[in-house]
């Protein structure tokens, strides 16, 4: 179940973040964590997140993600696998997606394969 075909549920960027990677920090190994996560730093490694990750415009994944839902404002390099995505006109992926929901504002940047799913 996605955020972009519920009306009442609560979009992916107004949840509680239980978790957050600010701006200028630099991480170097992978992330799990269980619940909404946004990184507006740098993380070299994987990422696995059970609810949501939010990438800020400042913020970079060198690593797989994987995650439910997913808004990148950021820039990921890495391979992608959710339920839902978001690509805003500042994300920038270089990597392979697989998702069973894609929105792409204008002036986003995607460069791998993609691979739709039929919606859960």
């Amino acid at each position: 179940m996605g955020v972009f075909n519920k009306k009442n549920k609560v979009e992916i960027d107004l949840q509680t973040i239980s978790t957050l990677i600010s701006h200028g920090a630099v991480l170097d190994g992978n992330v799990k964590a269980p619940a909404f996560v946004r990184v507006d730093g740098e993380i070299n490694g994987d990422v696995v997140v059970d609810e949501g990750l939010i990438l800020g415009e400042n913020g970079v994944i060198k690593g797989e993600v994987k995650t439910k839902e997913m808004v990148v404002y950021g820039v990921v390099t890495g391979n992608i696998n959710v339920q839902s995505l978001q690509i805003k006109s500042t994300g920038k992926i270089n990597g392979d997606i697989k998702t069973s929901v894609l929105a792409v504002e204008t002036g986003a940047v995607y460069n791998g394969k993609l691979l739709m799913d039929t919606p859960v």
